[in-house]
């Protein structure tokens, strides 16, 4: 109940109301301080007809009266109205309530019987009086009734008096006019509430007021509550009471009132039918009050839980650009780290140059220094004979090494410069741009998409996923994204981005559970997740019966992975056919290629044939990382595992180290084949399907490519889906991995 505190305080004084009149705007004043604001007018300015009277609804009609207000938008504090006369410009207060309050031109002195005089009498108005509501400015010429014209609100009155009762706060004194004190006593027939001081100065023991009972406070709040209402009276016939309603007039009414004929051609009805169809009104419009209270108080509500939303999302988007901006600062320093890698390796490449061609060209000009010395201690001989003898061989020998300075032996084979440039300015101005997408509209982001069930399934190490947007989404998709995560319950990752609604999904892990969502996007943004699909891979092994070889046997083997060689990730130079199945290059220099399919558990096998095999280069096979380096021999740096060969002998070289020479070399139509098995950790590699050399590798773990480096004198062929060879015996068998 403490919201309605306000409703039962006096505008003017700012204490909750004491004996309240009801001025014609239909606001609420104390009778005291109605007294207090009254405004007297000199003669000229009140003629009779212009005098308001209490009684008469014509004279206090504000619904008409308003049409021709001229209230200033000075807010001088009055305004003009028809019918009324303007009280005179008094400045205006504020009143504890925030309303103005005009007070009266001249203070009024205090009664000078005030100790005789009844303290429920008022004092005689003075003539001319004009007053003022404090709270829609209003002004009124009182007649000769005073503010005896307007009647009391004892229906405010009774509320005021049930809310303090309510309350349950010490009585006040009603008679102290500042910081009233605590009431020790109250005199029944008076009706007041006294402090000790002011019922010494106001209500003494002696005289006609000897006779009144005064009673405590508590028990005089119990005798006020209990004794009967008064009966409302007719303010312009006193001892009459109000037993009709004035339809048009809008006011209850006395017999008098109807018989005297100021009512008498108006419609009336009885009072207490009015009582209860003015009640249902209330009621009706109180309900529908409350209705949209509850929904304030529901709206409300939402605010704060946005406030609280607001505070978790802005903490949880920091935190995503943080991590965004952190990945990309993660990308661009390896990406520094790999440029400097190839800065690094172009340095070494030309130093080896260098210094390989300052080796030779200091061997052949020592050759060529003694030949020439020697050839002058020949000239310097005197014996013809044995000069003849030896002459024309010089000769020849002197042309031959003249021949070998020919044109291009003293020119450098590598230049200093070094022929790279870094261009950063589309990275530069990307980061300029980087910006937040901004949302047309959480309603124009496509909806999650649906998938359909009946039509995802697997087959081997496949999935098949359809789906389809909600039938009652009406907004445009311009395409969507498909997650899948590892099959061992890591991050999602994209596998699929386009508009097709349908996706198969190869080289997945064997006997692996795949969690899978889709999601759609447009202009406006990207939509939610589609609900997770979860999916079961087939089983890593496959039987294969040989029963006119060896009757009534099994033999398990590994499932197997096709793939080929991946132009996206290979050297630009690698040049790729036979639907990347077959790849040569165009380059001197090494060049690096890889499968489009990794692996990580199982047993796995593959093999290349030789087609073309020239002048005797170094191929070299095997299995890399996928950040291995593209320009330099397979093995070179520590992310790949390799066999080199010629036509000879072999090597296996790991981080540019050389070990296990073999013999047995390559030439045109060899096959290669390269065993993978993670059960063990070991690499083998095989020359026409004989073992070369012990195992090349071993505690091989985590995820390996297909790779091989060639250049121009050599082309191969890749055949994969082969089973594993016969000699070898597999360790225990895990699930084979791949991922495509």
């Amino acid at each position: 109940m403490d919201e309605m505190d306000e409703e039962l305080k006096c505008p003017v004084c700012g204490s909750f109301f004491r004996e309240p009149i009801i001025l014609p705007c239909s606001h609420n004043i104390c009778l005291a301080c109605a007294r207090n604001i009254l405004v007297q007018t000199p003669d000229a300015e009140s003629p009779q007809s212009s005098r308001a009277s209490g009684s008469g609804v014509s004279d206090y009609d504000y619904l008409d009266l308003d049409k021709m207000s001229l209230y200033s938008e000075a807010d001088s504090g009055y305004g003009s109205y028809g019918g009324f006369v303007s009280a005179p410009t008094t400045p205006c207060q504020k009143s504890p309530n925030g309303v103005r309050v005009f007070p009266p031109a001249v203070p009024q002195p205090p009664p000078q019987h005030h100790l005789l005089q009844h303290p429920g009498s008022l004092p005689p108005i003075p003539r001319n009086s004009c007053i003022t509501c404090p709270q829609c400015h209003r002004s009124l010429i009182l007649d000769d009734r005073g503010l005896r014209g307007f009647p009391k609100n004892r229906v405010l009155e009774g509320v005021v008096d049930r809310y303090q009762q309510s309350k349950a706060a010490a009585l006040k004194c009603q008679l102290c006019e500042k910081s009233p004190k605590e009431a020790t006593v109250m005199c029944e027939q008076c009706d007041v509430f006294y402090c000790d001081p002011c019922r010494l100065r106001c209500h003494p023991p002696r005289g006609p007021l000897a006779k009144h009972r005064l009673v405590p406070p508590a028990q005089g709040r119990i005798s006020r509550r209990t004794s009967p209402r008064k009966i409302s009276t007719c303010t312009e016939h006193e001892l009459e009471n109000l037993s009709m309603y004035c339809v048009q007039c809008k006011m209850p009414v006395c017999y008098q009132c109807l018989e005297e004929g100021k009512h008498g051609t108006h419609e009336v009805k009885a009072l207490g039918a009015m009582w209860k169809l003015h009640k249902g009104q209330l009621s009706q419009a109180l309900n529908i009050l409350s209705d949209r209270a509850t929904e304030a108080k529901e709206f409300l509500v939402q605010l704060r839980n946005m406030v609280q939303h607001i505070q978790e999302n802005g903490v949880e988007f920091e935190a995503c650009l943080v991590a965004q901006c952190d990945a990309l600062i993660d990308a661009l320093n390896r990406r520094k780290a790999q440029l400097l890698s190839r800065v690094n390796n172009e340095h070494e490449h030309k130093l080896k140059v260098v210094r390989d061609q300052i080796s030779h060209c200091t061997v052949k000009l020592r050759q060529t220094t003694g030949l020439m010395e020697y050839c002058l201690e020949v000239i310097k001989e005197n014996d013809p004979s044995g000069f003849l003898q030896i002459s024309d061989a010089l000769i020849r020998r002197v042309h031959m090494t003249e021949g070998q300075w020919g044109k291009g032996t003293l020119t450098p084979r590598m230049t200093s410069d070094f022929d790279l440039t870094l261009d950063s300015s589309p990275l530069l101005q990307t980061i300029h741009q980087l910006d937040f997408v901004q949302m047309k509209g959480s309603s124009s982001v496509p909806a999650a998409p649906m998938l359909q069930l009946e039509e995802c399934c697997t087959q081997n190490n496949s999935a098949t996923l359809s789906w389809k947007q909600p039938p009652l989404s009406t907004i445009a998709v311009d395409g969507y994204i498909l997650e899948l995560d590892d099959g061992n319950g890591g991050q999602f990752r994209e596998v699929y981005v386009g508009t097709e609604t349908m996706c198969t999904v190869d080289g997945l892990h064997f006997n692996s559970t795949y969690k899978s969502r889709v999601k759609a996007y447009n202009d406006s943004g990207v939509g939610q997740y589609s609900k997770t699909l979860v999916m079961q891979t087939s089983e890593s092994e496959w039987s294969s019966c040989d029963t006119e070889a060896n009757p009534g046997s099994c033999v398990s083997r590994p499932a197997v992975a096709w793939f080929t060689f991946d132009p996206a990730s290979a050297h630009p130079d690698i040049i790729f056919s036979n639907d990347n199945l077959t790849v040569t290059c165009n380059s001197y220099d090494d060049r690096v290629v890889m499968g489009n399919c990794s692996f990580s558990r199982g047993v796995h096998y593959w093999e290349m044939t030789v087609d073309r095999y020239d002048n005797h280069p170094d191929p070299a096979f095997g299995v890399a990382r996928g950040d291995v380096l593209k320009d330099v021999m397979l093995g070179k740096d520590d992310k790949a595992w390799a066999m080199y060969v010629d036509n000879n002998r072999s090597w296996f070289m790991h981080n540019n180290s050389h070990t296990n020479r073999t013999d047995g070399g390559i030439g045109k139509g060899s096959t290669v084949g390269v065993l993978l098995d993670f059960t063990r950790g070991i690499l083998i590699f095989l020359i026409n399907d004989e073992q070369q050399g012990p195992v090349a590798f071993e505690a091989l773990e985590g995820q390996y490519f297909p790779a091989i480096s060639l250049n121009r004198n050599v082309q191969v062929t890749l055949h994969t889906g082969l089973p594993i060879p016969d000699f070898y015996t597999p360790g225990e068998a895990d699930p084979t991995g791949s991922v495509c």
